[in-house]
């Protein structure tokens, strides 16, 4: 399902937490990782110093190679350093991250990051690569991810919210190969609308009651589905949880109260830097889960 594993660093220890999950996905699915290391163009030209004789295209390649040598030391740090490889480019960094993504590029980056001024945090370069991206991308929030620098929070089971047929399943079939490459348990979640029988009138309290079990009982039903769809394809631990309430306030309390998990969701939105459609349970549960978070986003129609 995926050619490589692109890993975005910018030589600080916070774009660095990315890496116990990045070595641990890259010797379960068995792929190539390309570690990159981009310059900001504007911090390169900051560096540009004509009056001592240093031209812009001397100061760049001086940086790339810095950029080059640190990214060889971290490869080493790879179970198959021989399949890690190490590029470095100049230009804006979210647009040569997207750029260099391919569709079937699985892309791991830390959402807090310095580099010089630049900061990849969510409303930066993470955030535009969220935004923009059209491959699979996994966002590890370095702050919260003290564990990871200790091996301690490899994951051990995918978290996959569901809305109901259509969007929210886009994300299943990277669930199943997920969790059979690497042994992942899964577990699907539902949040349903139930409407609130409080703010009727007595007289169609029953109708309500009605309705809410109707619907719980739909949604169930779909999750026992959802469940054996995995099941057929391989997937061997695999069961569900029916939560009660806003969805992303639930899906965020699941994570954070169950321990080393891998959030999988899908998402719409118009690719492409500049443009900042996400869906908003996805773009909560990114911002204050503190788990991984696996996105995939829709195909565009328009």
């Amino acid at each position: 399902m995926y050619s490589k594993i692109l890993v975005p660093l910018d030589a600080s220890q916070m774009s660095e937490k990315v890496l116990p999950l990045a070595r641990f996905m890259a010797a379960g699915l068995k792929i190539p990782v390309e570690l990159l290391r981009v310059i900001d163009f504007h911090i390169a030209e900051a560096s540009f110093a004509p009056e001592h004789g240093r031209y812009l295209d001397v100061v760049a390649s001086d940086m790339k190679d810095e950029g080059l040598n640190y990214l060889k030391k971290i490869a080493k740090s790879f179970a198959d350093a021989s399949a890690v490889h190490c590029s470095t480019q100049i230009g804006d960094p979210a647009e040569v991250i997207v750029e260099s993504a391919k569709p079937d590029t699985l892309v791991l980056m830390s959402t807090h990051g310095r580099s010089g001024a630049q900061r990849w945090l969510l409303g930066s370069v993470a955030d535009k690569v969220l935004h923009a991206t059209t491959s699979p991308l996994v966002l590890v929030r370095a702050k919260d991810s003290e564990k990871a620098a200790a091996g301690e929070s490899i994951p051990t089971t995918i978290l996959v919210p569901l809305d109901g047929p259509g969007l929210s399943e886009l994300v299943l079939p990277h669930v199943t190969a997920l969790a059979r490459k690497l042994n992942l348990e899964v577990v699907v979640i539902r949040a349903p609308f139930v409407p609130i029988s409080a703010y009727a009138a007595s007289e169609y309290e029953a109708s309500f009651q009605e309705v809410a079990t109707a619907r719980i009982d739909e949604c169930r039903k779909y999750l026992e589905e959802k469940v054996e769809q995995l099941q057929a394809g391989g997937v061997s631990k695999v069961s569900y949880v029916l939560l009660n309430g806003d969805a992303a306030a639930e899906i965020i309390e699941m994570a954070r109260t169950t321990p080393d998990n891998l959030v999988a969701m899908s998402t719409h939105g118009s690719s492409g830097i500049g443009r900042w459609l996400l869906g908003s349970v996805t773009d909560r549960v990114v911002r204050y889960s503190g788990d991984p978070v696996l996105v995939i986003r829709a195909a565009r129609t328009d």
